[in-house]
């Protein structure tokens, strides 16, 4: 969208980051499922050195930090034997000393010349690269402008329309307020598609008013994956062959951005959803010209919600959750409207996040129908 400001939009090149798979260490006494584990990283993993005090849910997080902020995989920093062991995931090497020195210094950089403030992250020098550049690179000066994800919150840009214009068109685009009103429920099938596994899966989707989502992809790594916001927590089930918890925990930012995901599938509550809405400035992804909205869950991290100029439409979600070494961002694309029972339902979402990213591509879809709620009840333990 254009605005009467005389700024020229700024354009998003869109180059989807190599995801990467989730890295994990080794678990030493661990029961199979852990929930709401706040216990220090040192009393449930072994060899734990730099990071100590750090919680085990935010442990997880940060690993997918590093592996994103130097553009490396699990096992670039753990032993080759790690490979399907998960005790081999504490043996030490090179690369982990390594590790343990970066930390150190990135914590008195911070800590000696910006009062303790986190200024300094291992994303700062590495941009996605296992050694910092030192030498500018005359391409990127002069290469066409990228867009850059706001990590804050901005002020309104000049000349914007009020963000109520902006949700109330996206309300009408998709068939109303009262249409959108009338949305409690929805259950599909369809199907799932991880980073790297070629193979497609099928897939439940069921949600349910006002924010209760679940989905739940068949067989994965010789078990069910069940993705699950539960309208107050957040967790995912899934195989021993993918995490050393068979359920692992969301804390923090991660719930609010499964909270959002979960509401945003009931559009009609979008407004309340947030506070502090501002028209942050034009964007675009792809060649399309986009308006991005702010707004805040929590009042720390923004919420930047992008629509399309042309048909209204929501068309991504960015949302941030904090770890002891950076923001992590997360981020959803809707796609593939379709009309069902005269509301418009985005029947294709990509969830990308800093360890992983995955296709969500709905089939069948019914609108307004009764779910058991066990479709949204943690698994039993095992």
């Amino acid at each position: 969208m254009k605005f009467e400001s005389g700024n020229t939009p700024v354009r998003e090149i869109t180059r989807p980051f190599a995801a990467l798979l989730a890295c994990v260490l080794s678990v030493a006494g661990a029961s199979a499922q852990t929930r709401g584990d706040t216990r220090p990283a040192e009393q449930v993993f072994k060899n734990v050195q730099a990071m100590k005090g750090v919680q085990v849910d935010e442990y997880m997080t940060t690993m997918g930090f590093f592996s994103a902020s130097l553009g490396i995989s699990c096992g670039d920093c753990h032993t080759d034997e790690s490979g399907g062991n998960w005790a081999k995931y504490a043996d030490d090497n090179a690369m982990k000393r390594r590790t343990r020195t970066m930390i150190a210094m990135v914590n008195t950089m911070n800590k000696m010349f910006f009062a303790g403030k986190r200024q300094v992250t291992c994303y700062t020098c590495h941009r996605g690269a296992m050694s910092p550049e030192i030498t500018p690179d005359l391409t990127q000066f002069y290469a066409d402008l990228r867009y850059r994800e706001p990590d804050r919150m901005v002020k309104q840009f000049p000349g914007a329309p009020d963000a109520g214009e902006i949700l109330d068109r996206y309300l009408k685009a998709i068939g109303g307020e009262q249409k959108a009103a009338e949305l409690t429920s929805i259950a599909a099938t369809g199907t799932y598609k991880a980073y790297a596994i070629p193979k497609q899966f099928k897939m439940e989707f069921y949600a349910k008013a006002p924010a209760q989502r679940t989905v739940i992809v068949r067989n994965l790594a010789e078990a069910d994956l069940i993705d699950t916001f539960d309208g107050k927590e957040a967790w995912i089930s899934q195989s021993p062959l993918l995490a050393p918890f068979t359920i692992t925990e969301r804390s923090g930012g991660e719930v609010d951005g499964a909270r959002l995901t979960a509401a945003l599938t009931f559009p009609a509550q979008i407004k309340k959803l947030l506070t502090q809405w501002r028209v942050a400035g034009p964007a675009a992804i792809d060649d399309r010209d986009l308006t991005m909205v702010q707004g805040t869950l929590n009042g720390k991290f923004p919420v930047n919600l992008y629509f399309d100029d042309n048909s209204g439409l929501l068309v991504r979600t960015v949302t941030y959750a904090d770890s002891p070494v950076g923001l992590i961002p997360m981020q959803v694309d809707y796609s593939d409207y379709r009309d069902v029972n005269g509301l418009k339902i985005p029947c294709n979402m990509i969830v990308t996040w800093l360890d992983g990213k995955s296709v969500i591509q709905l089939d069948d879809v019914k609108a307004n129908v009764p779910i058991d709620p066990s479709k949204f009840a943690r698994p039993a333990k095992k």
